[in-house]
């Protein structure tokens, strides 16, 4: 008996989601020709693969009967990339998020564009 499929993604599946989120949908040429665009040149089966893995996890959900098939992401950049980092902050952090701000901030010098975004952040969080 197989192993049932992780829920986490693994570094390549990521890299697949960030060819879909932003899109209404896409193919598996398409979102290939997406990541080839970023720089990350993959083969077309990889991809194809990745993506009928990430539609069995339930991250993409396939759109059409047709072929070629359309996917879509279900779940968000926001949903996905919040519970990878919480994930980071307990794992690493022992659950401290000062501890990561600081990490952050000691790790290299914020530009000012950075900056500007933390204090709007605070401010913003601050009302």
């Amino acid at each position: 008996m197989g192993r049932p499929p992780a829920k986490d993604l693994t570094d390549r599946e990521l890299e697949v989601m960030q060819a879909f989120w932003g899109y209404d949908d896409a193919t598996a040429a398409e979102a290939r020709d997406r990541l080839a665009g970023s720089g990350l040149d993959r083969t077309y089966v990889t991809i194809a693969n990745l993506v009928r893995g990430l539609a069995d996890k339930g991250f993409l959900r396939q759109i059409n009967d047709d072929k070629p098939f359309r996917y879509r992401a279900i779940r968000s950049y926001e949903e996905i990339s919040g519970r990878i980092l919480s994930d980071l902050v307990h794992r690493v952090f022992r659950g401290s998020r000062a501890q990561l701000l600081k990490q952050l901030v000691e790790q290299r010098a914020l530009t000012d564009e950075e900056r500007d975004m933390l204090r709007e952040v605070l401010k913003e969080r601050g009302r």
